[in-house]
């Protein structure tokens, strides 16, 4: 199996998962913040619908600087919105890295604030610690506010609380 089919898989994989997240998020709830210092649960169930879409920036592309105004986050208003784009965003990334050979995962990538760059490191870092490991990090954030709003917990790696039986 090539890098890119063994990354679409864990893509699709955590996807599973992600969505049953995100179909949970309460949208009159999307101004909600734990915390003022937090993100609002809305720009927070947004930005992890959007992270799938980085894979194919990364496998496309040698660098995205932020301060262009080419790249726009997701600004989802509804849950239908968040997964529509989820779904679009994981449907394309699974298809662009399973088709990419394994020597573009070694080309440097490289993120740029101002024409600066920030950090730069190979596609395949790259694709574990900012796309893959990002997403499962906020997926465990959203699972936390949607505790805190009462909402029930889905399953992540096995049963939640809210799923087992009670005891």
């Amino acid at each position: 199996m090539s890098i890119g089919e063994t990354l679409a898989n864990e893509l699709a994989h955590e996807a599973i998962a992600t969505r049953r997240h995100l179909e949970r998020v309460p949208e009159d709830k999307f101004g909600w913040k734990p915390h003022e210092r937090s993100m609002a649960l809305g720009a927070l169930a947004s930005h992890l619908a959007n992270i799938p879409e980085w894979a194919g920036v990364t496998m496309n592309t040698t660098f995205l600087d932020l301060d262009t105004g080419q790249y726009r986050p997701l600004e989802a208003t509804t849950r239908a919105e968040l997964l529509a784009a989820f779904d679009k965003f994981v449907a394309a990334s699974k298809d662009t890295l399973a088709a990419k050979p394994d020597e573009e995962y070694m080309v440097p990538w490289s993120m740029k604030f101002g024409g600066k760059v920030a950090f730069s490191m190979p596609r395949i870092a790259v694709l574990r610690s900012m796309i893959l490991n990002h997403s499962v990090h906020h997926r465990a954030q959203l699972g936390v506010y949607l505790r805190l709003l009462g909402v029930d917990v889905p399953s992540t790696y096995g049963p939640s609380a809210d799923e087992q039986p009670a005891r």
